[in-house]
């Protein structure tokens, strides 16, 4: 049986959803595990991420990727995560260490970002960290989707990322 509490180094797998209409730019940390066994974001099912936008966009729950990344780019939506590569522990934010981040230069050479958000404190920490440096762009802390987040019920979730995202969706 695998020692659940030790580090593995792991890159993340999959590409950053945008297109040329994206006018927002959402980002977490790291996929978590299941997010990469599914190689897509927020993958868990516990998680709010795709809840609190279907909520905020007024639109039914997307189920498969497909779906979900319609729903971004109907509504201006790019999605990544601040970090490349990192060592980590299963899904844990706090144990990531030795990270790289990702090029955010990608999204918002291509784009008209107007503002970048970051999926909890963990994701404003890193991109402040990994990212501000060479993008100079500030960013906007929302409270984060994950299930680990207990004391924020979907409700206020959604209360408080659409008064975020209210001037640009």
């Amino acid at each position: 049986m695998a020692n659940t509490n030790t580090a593995s180094h792991v890159v993340h797998t999959f590409s950053p959803v945008y297109d040329q209409h994206s006018k927002i730019l959402i980002l977490g940390t790291f996929p978590s595990v299941k997010s990469r066994e599914g190689e897509f974001y927020y993958h868990h099912p516990q998680n709010r991420f795709w809840k609190v936008l279907s909520r905020l966009f007024e639109e039914e729950l997307p189920q498969t990727i497909p779906e979900k990344k319609q729903m971004l780019y109907r509504h201006g939506t790019a999605v990544w995560d601040v970090v490349k590569s990192c060592d980590i522990v299963g899904s844990s934010d706090a144990s990531i260490r030795n990270m790289q981040p990702n090029d955010l230069s990608v999204i918002l050479e291509q784009c008209g970002i107007l503002q970048i958000f970051t999926n909890g404190n963990k994701a404003q920490e890193l991109y402040m960290q990994l990212c501000y440096p060479k993008t100079g762009r500030e960013s906007i802390r929302l409270p984060s989707t994950s299930p680990a987040n207990a004391a924020f019920s979907l409700d206020r979730l959604v209360d408080i990322w659409s008064d975020a995202l209210s001037n640009y969706i």
